[in-house]
């Protein structure tokens, strides 16, 4: 009898561990899946509305701006200003996420999606620098984040709108005003 058992356990101890050793596939998913409505927002709008201005609301509080009553620092002075800039950060760490959705890649996918995620990267750190109230940080972290955005519409605005169109015509830019203009020519050598 107890060869009988013997001999049955090792019969079908193989397929028991066959069974379970071997992939399974995985559960239905339950409850309603996720749904990506990347359309009801277009890129220009998307950034327009999210990017930019939690962007700007964040360089607008790093840094020094020279005036002519001399240095203003922009770093903020209260805690709704930090606040603020924590703020920005972390729309900028979402919208990186988001930028990553199905649907809104843009050819080459790879660079688009190096671009989304060192923008998330580094808005982490720039929101970290925020919480500490460290305007030095805040400043770095911030020219970080501008070069992943200008690296990013270099490759997907700019580089395609000149393959396009062809290079600007003219002077793009507008004339410094008078004053600024006769302060460069103070600074140039004689």
């Amino acid at each position: 009898m107890k060869r009988l058992v013997t001999l049955a356990a090792c019969a079908v101890l193989p397929i028991l561990l066959t069974l379970a050793c071997s992939p399974q596939k995985p559960a239905a998913p339950v409850g309603p899946q996720p749904k990506f409505n990347t359309d009801a927002l277009p890129m220009p709008e998307f950034m327009g509305h999210v990017v930019d201005p939690a962007s700007f609301a964040y360089w607008k509080g790093s840094g020094t701006e020279e005036t002519a009553k001399g240095t203003k620092e922009l770093a903020p002075t209260t805690e709704e200003g930090w606040e603020a800039m924590e703020t920005a950060a972390a729309v900028l760490i979402e919208a990186g996420n988001n930028l990553q959705l199905p649907g809104r890649a843009r050819a080459p996918d790879a660079d688009w999606y190096r671009f989304a995620q060192a923008l998330s990267t580094e808005a982490v750190l720039a929101k970290a620098a925020a919480e500490k109230h460290d305007k030095d940080g805040v400043y770095t972290e911030g020219a970080k984040l501008y070069e992943i955005c200008t690296a990013c519409h270099k490759e997907y605005v700019i580089d395609p709108g000149i393959r396009a169109n062809g290079p600007a015509k003219g002077d793009p830019l507008p004339d410094w005003p008078a004053d600024v203009a006769a302060k460069q020519k103070s600074y140039q050598p004689k």
